[in-house]
């Protein structure tokens, strides 16, 4: 039996409503006293759980929003759906590939999105006291609206076949086609039906160049509140995505074992080797701390983890292209993991994450995980 520990102390009341929420997931919960003296005297009490539910109990209480139970809502579950946003292209199609055999894995379902731009509302709005349409650019917009939906029925069609003749595994899916810009219209969609997990075919870094700042996937990145796993164009995948060795980029703090588990929760069924690294920030975070902080959570993981071989790497300086290359000459990454945090709009422009920096150096894989 994994030995209790406290998450948390909280009043009486609030340790009953978290004790409610991790119990609705799974978890098994004892609340005691704080003070074991004087009973009566209430001082606060612990919640305590099992070591072994701690990755997923901190991902509850992190993001309690996610899991709070609706009142309204009789499941009284969050959406267990798989987001791939969608253009028609064949890279869309291998994003489809990997999320459709992740739904299979994960028993969840697939949600494929399509966003269109009106060229006429884009390109035409005036700042007047009236806006008004023309009979022909009405009528133009209905055969664009109509077109958009043409192609994702053709798409969808496609992938229907892949199911019946095996090529994709048989996982229910849905598809909506939504006005707006395609960064925009994937975010709102999330924030109203927050998905498991959202999919994202990307192109390969010699076309990245020329996207710049405008990168669908990386505004998607920035806005560091939903899981996302990119699938470069020049990815090889021909059934589903089993990364064999990560690198994972480590914060040394609570916040990466959530995202272990989210790793261990997505690809977990198949032992892989995971590396940390870690890159202090600042001098006065010295080598040898560094050291053993990555040395506790590697012992830890491996614990936890089972099914992951573990290795940590510290490193003295942040890491750059030459830093970069140095590792994936050395360990083959075919998969790289970052804990990624909301930045506001000033830091997005003028200092991009790193998830956002990564994705226009490499074409390999990448979950990157809100913490």
């Amino acid at each position: 039996m994994s030995r209790l520990i406290t998450v948390a102390i909280h009043t009486y009341q609030r340790a009953l409503a978290l004790r409610t929420q991790l119990e609705q997931e799974g978890i098994s919960v004892v609340l005691n006293n704080v003070n074991l003296e004087k009973p009566d005297f209430t001082a606060g009490v612990r919640v305590r759980i099992n070591e072994c539910d701690l990755p997923l109990a901190l991902r509850i209480i992190e993001n309690s929003e996610l899991y709070t139970v609706d009142a309204s809502n009789n499941k009284g579950a969050r959406s267990h759906v798989i987001l791939v946003p969608v253009d028609f292209s064949e890279n869309s199609y291998k994003a489809c590939v990997v999320a459709f055999n992740l739904a299979h894995r994960l028993h969840a379902s697939i949600h494929l999105l399509y966003s269109y731009i009106d060229p006429y509302i884009a390109g035409n709005v005036q700042f007047t006291d009236s806006l008004t349409y023309e009979i022909g650019e009405t009528g133009a917009r209905q055969q664009m609206i109509r077109n958009a939906e043409m192609l994702m029925d053709n798409f969808a069609e496609r992938i229907r076949n892949a199911i019946k003749s095996g090529a994709f595994p048989s996982v229910k899916f849905t598809r909506s086609v939504v006005e707006g810009v395609p960064e925009d219209a994937i975010v709102e969609f999330a924030r109203i039906e927050p998905p498991y997990l959202i999919v994202m075919g990307t192109r390969g870094t010699d076309k990245k160049d020329k996207e710049l700042i405008g990168s669908v996937t990386a505004e998607v990145l920035d806005e560091g509140r939903f899981t996302v796993l990119t699938v470069p164009e020049p990815t090889s995948v021909e059934t589903s995505l089993a990364p064999a060795n990560v690198l994972f980029f480590s914060n040394l703090d609570q916040n990466d074992i959530l995202a272990m588990d989210v790793l261990y929760r997505t690809f977990g069924d198949s032992g892989c080797n995971v590396t940390i690294v870690h890159a202090p920030k600042r001098k006065s975070f010295s080598d040898a701390s560094s050291g053993k902080a990555l040395t506790r959570l590697s012992e830890y993981c491996r614990t936890n983890f089972k099914n992951y071989h573990f290795e940590s790497v510290p490193l003295s300086r942040n890491v750059d292209a030459d830093e970069f290359s140095r590792l994936q000459s050395k360990y083959s990454f075919d998969m790289i993991v970052v804990p990624n945090r909301r930045r506001n709009a000033f830091s997005r422009l003028f200092n991009p994450g790193l998830a956002h920096k990564i994705l226009f150096r490499t074409d390999i894989p990448m979950l990157v995980i809100p913490v």
